[in-house]
């Protein structure tokens, strides 16, 4: 069972009220996932962030395939982190540590992503021609994203 490690860093030029106001309203999502995906929040989006909140989504994150994703938010210790754990999608294991530490002039976002692709070797075989790149695609468009909304770092 080989299980994929993703992690993230990125600078803003924000408060950190602003960086947790932004990062835990799941609404924000959307903003910051490539328009292809048909990101859509079905439940689960409306009230703050809480621990065993549940949130479905349909994705299509690859090949036009629309796919049911349904996530329930573990743990969040306000204004520092949450995590989020995939019950229902299209990886064997998504757990997803978000991180938010104020900076000299800002915050720090941190993303540590541990993913298992699904169908066994077949799956693995896949991994660094389909999957890695697309999530490289889908992390590089927020990065973007962010900085075109908050600016960007100087340290």
């Amino acid at each position: 069972m080989k299980i994929y490690r993703l992690h993230k860093k990125q600078n803003l030029p924000i408060t950190m009220d602003a960086a947790w106001a932004f990062l835990s309203d799941p609404k924000n999502l959307k903003t910051i996932t490539p328009d292809y995906m048909s990101f859509n929040i079905l439940s689960g989006a409306d009230r703050p962030m809480y621990a065993g909140q549940i949130i479905q989504y349909i994705v299509t994150p690859i090949l036009g395939i629309k796919t049911k994703w349904v996530t329930e938010i573990t743990h969040v210790e306000h204004k520092h982190y949450f995590v989020d754990e995939q019950r229902y999608g299209p990886y064997a294991l998504w757990h997803h540590k978000h991180f938010i530490n104020e900076i000299d002039g800002g915050v720090e976002m941190e993303d540590i992503i541990d993913y298992k692709v699904p169908f066994g070797v077949l799956g693995q075989l896949f991994h660094p021609i389909l999957v890695q790149p697309k999530l490289d695609e889908i992390f590089n468009y927020r990065t973007q994203k962010l900085q075109e909304l908050f600016g960007t770092y100087n340290s």
